[in-house]
């Protein structure tokens, strides 16, 4: 699982113990975890002294933190950190969910797949479901079309691997009849058959420098037309599908309008959002980032559990679970990398 690296001196099999029933019972509680909890909680005997003795070494180490002074213990994002990272037991997701989310998978229509998966995972996890596809430039290309509108607009049609259909129109000087156009096409689609769009656009870059002494007039129009197609900005085609199960709302962290209203404005502004995913699209497994690793002050107290789809690679896209940091990360976790592996299957078959 992908996350922050933390460089600490190791904790003691004790220590461990109080920091796991500790985020346990917060997770529970959304309350300070008080010693006299813990002792109830915590599998062997132990008195309320020597735990109190453990939270103060605990915090010390900035593992925990206590709110206020008569209040018990929560864990801090660091606390978080090593316990997702090392004390973490994930459950198996049931066996009736898995039969479920793979039915509604396999009926869903293509189109609808990103909102029915978002749905999925709102209901199946109380949190804030949502589905990316990835920036333009990740889009895995699969086939190209030129069509020709008038003497200088050409309609240059992408069509990536999910199935997804990309259109511009691109000016030309030279005018080209659809047989010509036809042919350019052909040209292009032995370049971008089953790589991204970035690496297609950096090779046809390096092919036009190669091309400028050579007398292949119309391989070296259908290069220039194919930069021209592919020339935009690298956040460009980002979209992000949230659900509109809103399960989050009934957390009590999401009781305040305005956190809910801060929530939303970074999703619908995805700048951010999409620069972080593009993140966990590189790491090809489930990616837990804690608020201050988001870097969106509207996240500071969130976490977002996400995971890749898609073949192999070659992911297609981001699906995950944005809540608050006080999350049941055993049951989040092995749902969305449950849910990533169905919709790479539907997507793949």
């Amino acid at each position: 699982m992908a996350g922050a690296v933390s460089r600490r001196e190791p904790l003691s099999e004790r220590q461990q113990e109080v920091l796991r029933a500790t985020v346990t019972a917060y997770v529970g509680a959304a309350a300070p975890v008080g010693s006299r909890t813990l002792a109830e909680v915590l599998p062997e005997r132990v008195s309320s002294a020597t735990i109190r003795a453990i939270l103060a070494e605990l915090s010390e180490r900035g593992l925990v933190e206590q709110p206020h002074t008569s209040a018990g213990r929560i864990p801090t994002e660091e606390g978080l950190r090593v316990f997702i990272d090392e004390l973490l037991d994930t459950r198996e997701v049931p066996d009736y969910d898995r039969r479920s989310i793979a039915y509604q998978v396999a009926e869903a229509e293509f189109a609808s797949l990103a909102p029915v998966a978002a749905e999925l995972l709102s209901r199946n996890t109380h949190q804030l479901g949502f589905v990316a596809v990835p920036a333009f430039h990740r889009v895995v290309l699969q086939h190209v079309s030129l069509v020709t509108l008038s003497s200088d607009r050409i309609l240059v049609l992408l069509v990536s691997t999910a199935g997804d259909a990309y259109r511009r129109v691109v000016r030309s000087n030279r005018v080209f009849s659809q047989p010509q156009l036809d042919l350019a096409a052909g040209m292009l689609n032995e370049r971008v058959m089953g790589r991204t769009l970035g690496e297609v656009r950096d090779a046809l870059a390096r092919e036009a420098e190669e091309l400028r002494d050579r007398a292949d007039r119309l391989l070296a129009e259908a290069v220039a037309l194919g930069r021209q197609a592919l020339d935009v900005d690298e956040a460009a085609g980002a979209d992000i599908v949230v659900a509109t199960h809103l399960a989050l709302l009934d957390q009590p962290e999401f009781q305040d309008p305005r956190r809910v209203r801060e929530l939303f404005e970074a999703v619908e502004t995805k700048v951010r959002l999409v620069e972080v995913l593009d993140r966990v699209l590189d790491s090809r497994e489930v990616s837990v980032l804690l608020g201050g690793e988001v870097e969106e002050p509207a996240l500071r107290s969130c976490a977002l559990v996400a995971c890749p789809y898609g073949s192999g690679d070659r992911p297609q896209g981001i699906l995950g679970v944005i809540g608050p940091n006080r999350m049941d990360y055993a049951r989040v976790i092995p749902m969305v990398d449950y849910l990533s592996r169905v919709l790479s299957d539907k997507l793949n078959a």
